[in-house]
């Protein structure tokens, strides 16, 4: 699994897949099934939301704490699935909503954070707007890749293969590395927003005020909707639809 070039996060490849192991050894042998797994996932996912409303740095370390027991039981559900030879497509279907959930959940949290629902000054929903813009955002990029599949399926061919996934224009190619290269667009994933969530908690607990979660807020929301852009651009100009 961590060899996969794409769909392995860096995180399973670092720490999670070693912790991951270590809990399937006290799951393989009891009833829990690989599908109980993946909506518990969803559910740690979705809390991420409610965990960052939370003021201060305790929020934001919630934040950080939900969404890595989602990348836990994200691991940890595929790989009772493989040890037990369970597979099913309600669990790929779940574990795909579980994702879109996640992402959106915390940068939904992220928003409402920065709004300052419970401070003692008027509340800016601007924030939550922005928040909930690049949530809007993180969701279509996934749609996005995923009706590659359901365009591929509708016509009968078969799916995707990686190298179709290369641009056919040597001026596409050049500026799809560069985005690879930077990697600007992981900060609207769950996970990584999540640290940079707690980060900017930090400054802003030095600071006293939630400038810097602002700040973050409206650069994710930016990001997410050029990545949303670049991404059916980067579609299009591939042959995955060929």
């Amino acid at each position: 699994m961590k060899d996969r070039r794409s769909g392995e996060h860096w995180a399973g490849r670092l720490y999670m897949r070693e912790i991951s192991l270590r809990i399937d050894r006290h799951l393989v042998n009891t009833r829990v099934t690989p599908n109980q797994l993946t909506y518990l996932m969803t559910v740690f996912g979705v809390l991420a939301a409610p965990a960052l409303l939370v003021p201060g740095i305790t929020g934001a370390v919630l934040g950080v704490l939900m969404v890595q027991l989602y990348l836990l039981f994200d691991c940890v559900d595929g790989e009772i699935a493989r040890w037990r030879k369970q597979y099913s497509m309600a669990g790929i279907y779940v574990d795909r909503v579980g994702a879109y959930l996640c992402d959106a959940a915390v940068l939904v949290g992220f928003g409402l954070r920065a709004a300052d629902l419970w401070g003692t000054g008027r509340i800016d929903w601007l924030w939550a707007f922005l928040g909930t813009l690049a949530a809007l955002g993180a969701i279509l990029i996934k749609a996005e890749t995923d009706l590659v599949g359901v365009a591929r399926h509708q016509q009968g061919k078969p799916p995707v293969q990686e190298s179709a996934s290369e641009p056919r224009t040597s001026g596409m190619a050049l500026a799809r590395k560069a985005a690879a290269a930077l990697k600007f667009h992981r900060l609207i994933l769950g996970v990584e927003a999540s640290l940079l969530i707690l980060v900017l908690a930090i400054v802003d607990q030095a600071r006293g005020d939630l400038f810097f979660s602002r700040l973050g807020v409206a650069v994710l929301a930016g990001i997410a909707l050029l990545q949303t852009l670049l991404h059916l651009v980067s579609i299009l100009a591939s042959s995955r639809l060929k």
